[in-house]
């Protein structure tokens, strides 16, 4: 039959294992600031009483961030 559309098996998206495993690693250094925040925002928030809890989480992942990039600069 001519003029028919033919129906084709769709291919499920490999995923590289390298990038798997660094999305891994990226949402478990999100989880790990996230509960480090938790824990040490009512020792903040007693020194600073008028911080929130976003600007006390952006800090901590703000640090983080810093202190990945200087332990990286540190490599030979």
């Amino acid at each position: 039959m001519q003029g028919q559309i033919q129906p084709r098996r769709i291919q499920p998206v490999q995923v590289r294992p390298t990038i798997a495993r660094s999305r891994s690693v990226q949402v478990q250094r999100e989880i790990r600031n996230f509960l480090q925040a938790l824990d040490s925002y009512p020792a903040r928030v007693a020194r600073e009483p008028r911080l929130s809890f976003h600007q006390h989480l952006c800090s901590v992942f703000t640090a983080a961030r810093d202190h990945r990039n200087f332990a990286r600069a540190d490599r030979p």
